[in-house]
Order: C-alpha cells, then sequence, then structure tokens
C-alpha cells in the first residue's frame, strides 16, 4: 500500500470526516490559514491516483469520496510502522512505549485486556 504524504492524510482526514465532498467544502474544514483551491484540487486527483478517493460527476464539479476506510488505513499504517522500525514485533513496539514512560501501568493493563479479549 503506498503511504499519504502529510499533506494528502490532512485531506483523506477530512474526507473520512465527511463522507463526500467537493474541494470547497474540503477547503472549509482545513484550518487556517486555508489552502488555494488550485492546490486542495491536486493533492485530491493524486489521491484518485494513487487509488485511495474517486468521484461522482456533480454538475461541472466533481464529488470525491474515500474508497480506503480511516481503519484499513491506521491497520495497514501501523502494520508498515512496526515492521520498518519494530523488526516486526508489536512486543517491540509496546517495549519502546513502556521504556520511553509513553505508556504507563493502567494503559498496559488496558492493552492486555484487549490482547486477552481478542484470543477468547
Amino acid at each position: 500500500m503506498k503511504q499519504l504524504t502529510k499533506a494528502e492524510e490532512e485531506i483523506m482526514q477530512v474526507l473520512w470526516q465527511l463522507q463526500k465532498a467537493n474541494v470547497k467544502q474540503i477547503i472549509d474544514q482545513l484550518p487556517e490559514p486555508k489552502p488555494a483551491y488550485n492546490t486542495v484540487s491536486t493533492i485530491v486527483r493524486i489521491l484518485e491516483s494513487k487509488g485511495f478517493v474517486d468521484y461522482e460527476k456533480q454538475g461541472k464539479g466533481h464529488i470525491y469520496f474515500t474508497l480506503l476506510s480511516k481503519t484499513d488505513y491506521s491497520n495497514q499504517s501501523i502494520n508498515v510502522l512496526v515492521n520498518d522500525y519494530f523488526q516486526g514485533s508489536f512486543k517491540n513496539l509496546v517495549s519502546f512505549f513502556v521504556k520511553k514512560n509513553d505508556l504507563n501501568l493502567k494503559d498496559l493493563e488496558s492493552v492486555l485486556k484487549e490482547i486477552n479479549k481478542k484470543e477468547d
């Protein structure tokens, strides 16, 4: 799977939230300073060429929608992260966060409960 750039991911976040939108509606949801219409239009066309979005014709314009759910993209991104930085081991990922103090005991217990649910 192709990875999204920061700008592409920002557009995808808006489309995941709105489900369907034209370029103007996407821009309206972006933080200040708003990017130019042509910039967003170009990014959306790149996302289309990468297979992340498609469109429906509406009058003279297009209504864009995602072809990949946010959950599916998140899962694939986490797998890439784990494979690229943690030798394919989720244990190494969790260990990293524990060592960096980004994961406290309560959070770790919560993760363990989720793992136990999955094993049942």
